[in-house]
């Protein structure tokens, strides 16, 4: 069954290493200098860039709609493929994005696949913008948001451990 990867900017590599065929999401800091990743076995790749903030700052570039319709019609387009999503410590950015591809293929799921997601993922905080945002954009009526809300902050760390999210609910 395809399901989601995701990891921090460190793990990549060796996350990559461990699948055959996947589409690459990366979600970095506009500031961050690009990656090569021609090395890996990746079928289709796209690069976001804006920092991890949940509120419009001076000088700062804040996810908006076009960023997360970007990532919706990444995760449409990937059909049946597994993905793998990153972004710096792969808590905020990567998992915000894992969680909205998850809630636009299973509607109704949204509280299910967010108590997954902190079960599989201690430590993860999704970017509350962002999850705000696919959720006005696919019109679930505040569901996403209040899921999210309901798990709360996750387990301090530097850095999220690589984990996997299923793409298809209900799960067994």
């Amino acid at each position: 069954m395809p399901c989601l990867y995701v990891c921090p900017l460190s793990g990549l590599s060796g996350v990559a290493a461990g699948l055959n065929r996947f589409d690459l999401l990366t979600l970095l800091s506009p500031d961050h200098k690009g990656e090569d990743h021609r090395a890996l076995a990746c079928e289709r790749r796209a690069e976001l860039s804006f920092h991890d903030i949940t509120e419009a700052r001076p000088g700062l570039v804040a996810p908006d709609r076009t960023a997360m319709q970007a990532i919706l019609d990444f995760g449409r387009e990937a059909h049946d493929r597994t993905m793998l999503i990153h972004c710096w410590a792969g808590i905020s950015r990567s998992s915000a994005a894992a969680y909205v591809i998850a809630c636009d293929r299973n509607p109704g799921f949204e509280r299910d696949i967010a108590e997954e997601l902190r079960r599989r993922a201690p430590s993860v905080t999704p970017n509350r913008l962002m999850v705000s945002l696919a959720d006005d954009l696919l019109g679930r009526g505040g569901r996403m948001a209040e899921a999210i809300d309901r798990i709360g902050r996750g387990a301090d760390a530097f850095e999220g451990e690589p984990y996997q999210l299923p793409l298809s609910w209900p799960i067994g």
